[in-house]
């Protein structure tokens, strides 16, 4: 089974090429042109075993919304392809992850029904102008092109950093336990047939 996908977004705003392999190991190679970004996917490729290629340039002069939004569309749009028909996953997932003083829990549903709970307190985020604002976008596009439920939930933490990794870290082993091939399941995991 081959579970990739090749997905290149153009815009008047961004332009990002990517690829993605849900069966790896956690390769990565990023570069959206803002650095802590570029860790965090980082991060959720390597805690999620996906391998993940992603270069995308965008209107950083004006703001990151642009590239930061559009990364999670074009994520969520190698998600729902490298998926397919989406049979024999478990479908679902959940992590509650610790990192130093941050708690967070990613639950995800993968039935084609998106939707987001973001439940982050913003704390200030000294130093750096990526913050909690622009995670809940990227979330927004990333669960609604990839057709997924996705339940983040902090509940407590201090420093912005570790809150928003404990965030990545703990989507991308959410999202590896929900893709993961189940040989009991012959079709999709629904009573109704169909994701």
């Amino acid at each position: 089974m081959n579970r990739t996908a090749d997905v290149d977004r153009k815009t008047k705003e961004t332009a990002i090429t990517m690829k993605l392999c849900l069966d790896g190991t956690g390769k990565h190679e990023i570069d959206t042109g803002i650095p802590f970004f570029d860790h965090m996917l980082s991060l959720f490729s390597v805690h999620g075993f996906f391998d993940l290629f992603i270069t995308a340039r965008g209107d950083l002069e004006v703001d990151l919304h642009h590239t930061i939004e559009d990364v999670g569309l074009v994520l969520g749009d190698a998600f729902k392809k490298a998926l397919g028909d989406r049979k024999g996953i478990r479908r679902y997932g959940h992590v509650v992850l610790p990192m130093d003083d941050a708690m967070a829990s990613v639950t995800v549903d993968l039935s084609n029904r998106p939707y987001l709970v973001y439940n982050v307190t913003p704390t200030p985020f000294p130093g750096g102008n990526f913050d909690i604002g622009l995670a809940r976008e990227f979330f927004r596009a990333f669960s609604t092109q990839g057709g997924m439920n996705l339940h983040i939930n902090v509940f407590y933490g201090q420093n912005e950093h570790h809150i928003i990794e404990s965030v990545f870290k703990a989507a991308g082993r959410a999202l590896d336990q929900a893709t993961s091939i189940d040989e009991r399941i012959k079709g999709v995991r629904s009573t109704k047939g169909v994701l």
